[in-house]
């Protein structure tokens, strides 16, 4: 097959580059030499017998690269050979120009003699583009000294690995794969039916083993299921001549919306009618082409296969699934314990993978498992990078991801500020009574310093980064609480009128969070109707039988609670209601609003497990829709929000640890007025030192999350092993989901964000030392 030619790369271009005859350069300086015989002495026999001798030291050197190529031939000849000789893989060694120099017993019986020929030559009868491969592989070989890639052939799959030899040359091995992979199907001995599908399910290759079920070659997946599937994974059963068979299907998608179908064997794979799979079915996994692992109760990988172990690049198991994905909006713990209860069960989530670069993202579908065995939930994995529907999604977490790294990045310097600012102002503010002169000018201070808190609140909000601290609500007295606050909000020519449903209506949510989600729904139907009007805010229990799919987005089925807000304004023009919860994006004239409000409440929404959906028309108003998941009384993990226990009094000592001077110096003193003994340090290795004192008595740690060397986890970890059972109280700007896995890790610990005041502070250290 002719090669491909590729400019600027040496060896790939299918030709030999023209070399000088040493013969000719000889003939011709002997010719030179014979001449000066002819010519009498005098210049033009000095330029004569210069041009010979010129020419034969030319030959000369011309004769000695040779040689010296020809050596370093036979060595690599001697060093591959040594090697592959007994190798039943073909392997080609090739020097830095892409030529053939050495061949084992199996290349040449597999490829012919191609000693001396371009390496894109050699396999251009079974690479289509070998032109085109073949330099980008030997690149990346140069590069990090092994390169790798499988594709299909016509005459099946092959394995072409290469490997760079120091210091130059190439060896490649060609291997025939036992099955199929990703990029298509050819002869094999996988007893896995399977087929590749367009996006209207016409068949466009199928496998032998799917060939030998069925008595022709199907045209369409429709003519081999008795029913459609409906979903990316699930049984169905196939039409063939001896009946219907019972099989498991599963879709990975492909490039330019294709899909692979396989049909397993259903033990793979189970539903509720179905015989659970047991941990030992796992094994069988292996070989199959589809990823596939099995996850215990706690979230952690405890079986996998090849094909999952590639894409997620799983060393060693069992390994926290949390550790391998990320980008669904909330904890993964928490979307696997849905799974568990059965709430997201079979819906597909497109998720990143976190150790493989380049980016990858990959498509994720839980399935039950063996609820008796180690295997809990089974996860069926395929590579989503390449979807075309990913594409809108990807570039609007770009959007989200760019503000959430700013709002990160300052949020931390940013409420070290406040809580210098509104700390020493509760200790000026305990010092001055009401009629004081000062007192208003330090009301005002203070209550600036709340308002620019609430702004990062915003902004982290938005980010998904955020302190979630959830509780259990009872809408009844949150929205009534609330109603006092959303009148003096909306003024006199709006009116609020609140619905909400008789039976009880618990959910579990941040409280602030949720007030938040409120306001910035209220005041933007506020904005909405400059002429005055109605406001209603509608809340009652609802339940979905089966899933509800919206713009992009998927409610599983289940309980929750509908909360709706309505306004009678303006309305939205359809050309911007797909934008309304974009960062920044407001229709409001300039200088009228920040447009961080909306998507504040898509962040929210998501990081709380929820749904939020808009409907309006030009002229027609806005109805706001709200789905978050409804919980009952016993599904509270602390007390109603509301209710607070005091905080102990305290003679008990706490070690502070925190780098800014001024947090620490209102820290320390509002520990102390409170009645606690306070020990300050300002670094992680200040505190460790005084520890070292097996005489200095400590009952709490009071630490900073972000400190400059080791940071606050990290010292927390090592004083726990000295000092067991030692309760601690992190301090920071916002929590990530990496802190939440940390504190999850770490016995007797809480997080208390900033900007915190008096109260806030002295009541978490004192309600941690209640506890220990």
């Amino acid at each position: 097959m002719a090669s491909l030619p590729m400019s600027g790369r040496r060896g790939f271009s299918g030709e030999r580059a023209a070399r000088p005859s040493v013969t000719l350069l000889l003939v011709v300086a002997a010719a030179a030499l014979a001449g000066t015989l002819l010519v009498p002495a005098g210049p033009y026999r000095v330029v004569i017998l210069a041009i010979g001798a010129t020419l034969l030291a030319l030959a000369a050197l011309i004769g000695l690269q040779r040689w010296v190529a020809s050596l370093g031939d036979r060595r690599l000849r001697a060093r591959v050979g040594a090697v592959t000789a007994d190798d039943p893989t073909p392997c080609i060694a090739t020097d830095d120009a892409g030529l053939v120099r050495h061949q084992n017993g199996a290349a040449r019986a597999r490829f012919g003699h191609c000693q001396g020929e371009p390496v894109t030559k050699a396999l251009g009868g079974f690479l289509a583009s070998p032109g085109a491969l073949l330099p980008q592989i030997q690149a990346a070989a140069a590069r990090t000294g092994h390169a790798v890639r499988d594709f299909p052939t016509r005459d099946g799959h092959l394995r072409l690995s290469a490997h760079s030899l120091r210091p130059s040359g190439c060896l490649w091995r060609v291997e025939a794969l036992p099955g199929p992979t990703s990029g298509g199907f050819g002869p094999d001995p996988l007893a896995v039916p399977a087929a590749i599908t367009a996006p209207d399910g016409t068949i466009l290759e199928l496998n032998a083993a799917l060939r030998n079920l069925m008595a022709d070659s199907p045209a369409s997946l429709g003519e081999i299921l008795t029913d459609d599937p409906g979903v990316a994974s699930g049984p169905v059963d196939l039409v063939t001549p001896q009946g219907p068979l019972r099989k498991w299907l599963v879709q990975e998608p492909q490039e330019q919306g294709r899909q692979a179908c396989y049909f397993l064997p259903p033990q793979i794979g189970r539903t509720a009618h179905e015989p659970a799979l047991a941990a030992g079915t796992l094994e069988d996994f292996e070989s199959l082409p589809v990823a596939l692992i099995g996850l215990d109760a706690d979230g952690n990988v405890v079986q996998d296969n090849a094909e999952a172990r590639r894409l997620l690049e799983i060393a060693t198991t069992p390994v926290p699934f949390s550790e391998l994905v990320e980008g669904l909006g909330r904890p993964i713990g928490a979307w696997l314990r849905d799974a568990l209860e059965g709430r997201t069960l079979g819906e597909p989530e497109i998720l990143r993978a976190c150790r493989v670069d380049p980016e990858r993202f990959v498509q994720v579908t839980l399935r039950s498992g063996d609820a008796s065995g180690d295997a809990v939930l089974i996860a069926v994995i395929s590579d989503a990078t390449e979807l075309k529907n990913l594409e809108a999604k990807f570039v609007q977490s770009q959007k989200m991801q760019a503000i959430g790294q700013l709002a990160g990045g300052v949020a931390h310097d940013f409420n070290n500020l406040l809580t210098a600012i509104s700390g020493h102002c509760d200790l000026l503010l305990l010092r001055h009574a009401e009629d004081d002169p000062d007192y208003p000018d330090l009301i005002q201070i203070h209550h600036n310093a709340n308002r620019a808190a609430s702004l990062v609140g915003q902004l982290l909000a938005f980010s998904r980064k955020q302190a979630h601290k959830p509780e259990l609500l009872d809408l009844h007295d949150t929205l009534s609480d609330l109603t006092h606050l959303l009148n003096r909000l909306v003024g006199e020519s709006v009116r609020l009128v609140l619905d909400l449903a008789a039976e009880p209506l618990h959910l579990h949510a941040d409280k602030r969070q949720f007030e938040q989600v409120m306001m910035n729904l209220v005041v933007n139907a506020r904005d909405a109707m400059p002429e005055g009007g109605d406001v209603t805010i509608a809340a009652a229990p609802c339940r979905l039988d089966t899933e509800l799919r919206r713009d992009r987005a998927v409610v599983p089925p289940g309980d929750y609670i509908r909360i709706t807000i309505t306004d009678a304004g303006v309305g939205i023009e359809p050309e911007k209601l797909d934008r309304v919860f974009e960062p920044f994006y407001t229709t409001k004239r300039v200088g009228e609003g920040t447009g961080l409000g909306l998507s504040t409440v898509y962040g929210i929404m998501k990081q709380s497990g929820g749904f939020v959906f808009c409907d309006s028309e030009a002229g027609a108003g806005a109805v706001f829709t709200l789905y978050l998941p409804a919980s009952a009384p016993a599904d509270a993990q602390g007390p109603v929000a509301g209710t607070r226990e005091a905080a102990p009094a305290g003679d008990a000592v706490v070690l502070l640890v925190e780098d800014e001077a001024p947090v620490r110096a209102f820290a320390g003193r509002a520990l102390r007025i409170r009645g606690f003994s306070v020990i300050e340090a300002d670094s992680a290795e200040t505190a460790l030192e005084l520890l070292d004192d097996e005489n200095l008595h400590v009952d709490i740690f009071v630490t900073d999350v972000s400190l400059p060397g080791i940071d606050g986890p990290g010292w927390v970890r090592m004083a726990l092993e000295r000092r067991p059972d030692t309760p601690t109280v992190f301090i920071t700007g916002h929590a990530a989901e990496s802190l939440t896995n940390d504190l999850d890790r770490l016995p007797n610990a809480c997080l208390l964000a900033k900007p915190f005041s008096i109260y806030d502070l002295s009541h978490m250290v004192g309600t941690q030392l209640s506890r220990a």
